[in-house]
């Protein structure tokens, strides 16, 4: 079992992708959308393609990176030769494969590639899958900390070298990229805005982007940075010169109007009760008997996160979250999303006598 397999829960119908090896006997599995949980590795199974056949599931099962080798084998291809050799000859001698099973050429677009150069290291690339030459800037951003990297052109359908490397390891710990992008053609009669692109990359999401990149000719984690690839968005000419006349007599705004966005109004923030009670009963009290334990496990961490983030917000010293002792599963989510926080102080469990253990206390910075 590795990084990337997509695995069912025994005790369950819910499929995910194992995100991390968290020892020899627990693995960490995101379900849904990025709803991760750790489970035991007796308590899953590896979904094989054949499974997904037999039971008329559309589609291939993700490939683990560490199957995957450079040169060896490329999943995407084999799918694609039956339904050329079926275009060959009659459809009644040999049927095409369902169309769900041939990946889609890339349209025309930007796109941030991810490529494998080992089973665990990925190289990040910029990919100008257009017609027209793109000036891009590469940075991260970790903890609120911006760190521009490289700049540089690409011309059309082109592809940049490697800007960064990233180890599938410490997929927790990757950093958020930030790409800029300005298209532009020399004598071209359009000047175009420039487009920044902030990517948060999730378990769940990120495993299933895998597909041929364009350009860059193998299979890659792929990303679209432009919003409308087809069509970006052009400024009036007659509106470029007089936002260059103003800038140049020095009566412009830092920004001009027609290009900044309107600002958001600010909302109030209300502060969550000093203590939340977690339990089923008291998220849900129209009921909530037909959802799963995985449903309802991601109900109280979603209500556990909004929670702590208000009290973060409203400046609180401190709040109890009620969990309930049980299996102890949600406690654990909870205990290890605290550990990875800091802006806490410290957790501790609340008021043994009258909780148990059932209840942790949080302290806020």
């Amino acid at each position: 079992m590795n990084v990337g397999d997509r695995v069912r829960l025994l005790t369950g119908r819910e499929q995910g992708i194992v995100t991390r090896l968290l020892s020899d006997e627990l693995v960490e599995v995101a379900i849904d959308n990025d709803f991760t949980i750790p489970v035991l590795r007796r308590e899953v199974v590896v979904v094989a393609a054949d499974e997904d056949k037999a039971f008329g599931r559309q589609g291939p099962p993700p490939v683990s990176p560490h199957r995957a080798k450079a040169g060896k084998h490329k999943p995407a291809k084999p799918a694609a030769q039956p339904a050329q050799a079926a275009g060959a000859g009659p459809a009644a001698e040999q049927p095409a494969p369902p169309k769900a099973t041939v990946p889609q050429p890339a349209a025309k677009g930007l796109y941030l590639a991810l490529s494998h150069q080992s089973p665990e290291l990925l190289s990040v690339h910029v990919i100008n899958h257009t017609d027209r030459d793109v000036l891009y800037t590469y940075g991260e951003e970790n903890q609120g900390r911006y760190r521009g990297l490289r700049s540089d052109k690409l011309g059309p359908k082109a592809v940049s070298g490697a800007l960064a490397h990233l180890h599938l390891k410490d997929f927790d710990q990757w950093p958020a990229v930030v790409v800029q992008l300005l298209p532009h053609q020399v004598n071209g009669d359009t000047a175009y805005e420039l487009l920044t692109k902030r990517t948060q990359f999730k378990a769940a999401s990120f495993y299933s982007s895998r597909r041929e990149a364009p350009v860059l000719g193998r299979e890659a984690y792929l990303f679209q940075l432009d919003e409308k690839p087809a069509a970006p968005v052009a400024i009036a000419p007659e509106k470029l010169a007089e936002a260059l006349q103003a800038q140049l007599t020095g009566n412009a705004p830092a920004k001009p109007a027609a290009i900044a966005p309107a600002p958001e109004p600010a909302k109030a923030i209300k502060a969550p009760p000093h203590e939340l009670d977690l339990h089923l009963e008291a998220l849900r009290p129209e009921g909530g008997e037909e959802l799963s334990n995985t449903a309802i496990l991601k109900l109280q961490l979603e209500a556990f996160e909004d929670a702590l983030s208000r009290a973060l917000a409203t400046n609180m010293h401190e709040i109890v979250f009620i969990h309930g002792s049980g299996s102890g599963t949600l406690r654990k989510e909870i205990h290890k999303l605290l550990s990875r926080n800091k802006d806490i102080k410290f957790f501790e469990d609340s008021q043994k006598e009258k909780f148990g253990y059932g209840a942790t206390l949080v302290r806020l910075k």
